[in-house]
């Protein structure tokens, strides 16, 4: 069985910094790329960063130069440390792992709200 679980979630002031964390289980990780996106009320789901399982990153123009992905395969988890946060950054934030035969899997999503 397969499970990504997310944490680190919550409220925060504009300008402050939070660390959310992804840890699977049930899978072998270390081939696995994985990804975190989020979703807004009233919007589309949206890719937010990817880590390959090579340790390549790709970022939305959104959050270039103020988030950054990360993974530890010993642990089998995923980060994203996210710094000088903005209103607009408020979402559900979810963790999603891809496997090299194009399977994808997904967590439940942590919240992140950013107050003015």
């Amino acid at each position: 069985q397969v499970q990504l679980v997310e944490s680190g979630g919550g409220l925060v002031q504009a300008g402050g910094s939070l660390r959310l964390s992804c840890a699977a289980s049930g899978i072998i990780f270390n081939s696995l790329g994985m990804a975190w996106h989020r979703q807004a009320p009233g919007k589309q789901r949206e890719l937010v960063a990817v880590i390959t399982s090579g340790d390549r990153t790709v970022y939305a123009d959104s959050v270039k130069g103020r988030f950054t992905i990360s993974r530890d395969n010993a642990k089998k988890e995923v980060y994203l440390q996210m710094n000088s946060l903005k209103p607009e950054d408020t979402a559900v934030y979810y963790c999603n792992a891809g496997s090299p035969e194009g399977n994808a899997y997904w967590g439940q999503g942590t919240q992140v709200t950013v107050s003015l």
